[in-house]
């Protein structure tokens, strides 16, 4: 394959070096563009600054690269699963609380690395036993619909915008020749962007009032101004009411794995394995907390990009990853991405998300799992009514107390604990694990 006349096989692209440099920025850019959106949505809920987002996003995923051995092509962003953590603490967003929020999260973030040592010292396979392709395979599916209601949400600000954006990426990615294809996702933002502004539907006010340069880190939103002469009270209430997300957001990365995994066909929970991948998840939210960022979290939409582009070097991650960082320190860049309009990031979700979903689907199907049994109905059944009934629901959670703590189950943990339980309960299992196996996420590999 040379510079000049890149073509995509079914295998995928793994050295994107043969690109070019020009090219590989660009791949570089479109998964920035990718992760922007939902990242920069979690601190315009909950408070938190954006350029300390980005800033973290970037460096919490060069930092999971790092431990990783730089093999899993996996950017990470804010997690959603934390808000209702924040709300708890912080329910408008005051400043002079998110710090306590923040502690709570970095302490959430100390249950990674317990399991991450559980699964170095008893091996893979003793976890991945409860994570057959009847459990993960729906778990992936409710991933993409539970994020569905917002990419509709965001189409809905002006659906002409984002149906143009939709049709640029399938057209990029159907009948585009070389570069082009690669890059459906970025050719979907710049020409519907470039519509929207066009047309007026653009408010430019923001980057000329924006500086070109500003520092990310502010000492008053980090958690070290809370340590020394805080309200300890408050420290341990955060702690204990935040911790218990954490055990969604391990069993979503578990997911996110078996996704990314599966998208690009190399099984990433065996080399460089899960614990790995949790300790560099579970590492990057406590250095993101710590100093006043969201927990960051494994991003679906730019497992979505990988399966559009089939380009899976992980050092183009790297490249979105570090122009995450330089754009963290310039608010008028941070502007003129802010100002894209919502429909645009709609559209665009709108086609990531359902990739997630259909990577979901891949899984079941390509590991045949066996829908003649009555169990392996059941599960499925359960995992995605559960997962995307509860989401969608009035409440929008599971909640319950413990003593005065009231703890919120997601749908998605809800569903994906209740799909683990009763897969390891019900009779008949047709999967079966090993060590010397080398599919033991429950997705078929030819590494």
């Amino acid at each position: 394959m040379s510079k000049a006349n890149v073509t995509v096989g079914d295998s995928g692209i793994f050295d994107a070096k043969q690109l070019g440099v020009s090219k590989m920025l660009i791949l570089g850019v479109q998964h920035m563009f990718a992760m922007f959106g939902a990242t920069v949505i979690v601190p315009a809920l909950t408070g938190l600054d954006v350029s300390t987002t980005l800033l973290f996003a970037g460096l919490g995923t060069l930092l999971f690269h790092f431990l990783a051995k730089g093999k899993v092509p996996a950017f990470l962003g804010s997690s959603f699963a934390f808000i209702a953590g924040y709300a708890a603490i912080a329910p408008n967003g005051e400043k002079e609380l998110l710090p306590y929020a923040c502690f709570g999260v970095a302490c959430s973030a100390v249950l990674y690395l317990i399991l991450a040592a559980l699964i170095k010292a008893f091996g893979t396979s003793k976890v991945m036993k409860f994570f057959p392709p009847i459990v993960t395979g729906p778990i992936i599916i409710a991933i993409g619909l539970n994020l569905s209601q917002s990419a509709i949400n965001n189409c809905a600000a002006n659906w002409w915008i984002a149906v143009l954006a939709i049709v640029v990426v399938i057209a990029c990615n159907i009948w585009g020749k070389g570069m082009i294809r690669i890059i459906p996702i970025i050719m979907g933002v710049i020409v519907s962007y470039a519509a929207a502004a066009v047309t007026g539907n653009v408010d430019f006010a923001p980057v000329k009032e924006a500086a070109w340069i500003g520092f990310p880190i502010h000492y008053e939103s980090t958690v070290f101004s809370v340590l020394k002469g805080g309200d300890t009270s408050l420290l341990i209430t955060a702690a204990i009411t935040i911790m218990p997300i954490a055990l969604a957001t391990m069993v979503e990365h578990i997911g996110d794995m078996s996704a990314i995994s599966s998208t690009v066909g190399k099984n990433y929970i065996k080399d460089p394995g899960l614990h790995r991948t949790l300790l560099g998840d579970g590492l990057a939210t406590m250095l993101a907390s710590l100093f006043g960022a969201p927990a960051n979290t494994t991003y679906g939409e730019n497992t979505g990009v990988l399966s559009l582009t089939k380009v899976y070097d992980p050092a183009v991650i790297r490249i979105a990853a570090v122009l995450a960082i330089l754009f963290s320190f310039s608010p008028k860049i941070e502007a003129i991405i802010s100002c894209m309009p919502t429909a645009t990031l709609g559209g665009v979700s709108l086609v990531l998300y359902g990739m997630i979903s259909a990577v979901g689907v891949r899984n079941v199907v390509e590991n045949q799992v066996d829908f003649a049994k009555s169990r392996n109905v059941i599960i499925a059944a359960l995992i995605l009514v559960l997962s995307i009934g509860i989401n969608f629901s009035a409440a929008g959670a599971i909640s319950f107390s413990i003593g005065a703590v009231t703890v919120n189950l997601s749908g998605l943990a809800v569903g994906a604990l209740t799909g683990i339980i009763l897969n390891a309960v019900l009779p008949g299992k047709d999967y079966k694990f090993d060590d010397d196996e080398p599919s033991d996420t429950g997705v078929n590999f030819e590494v």
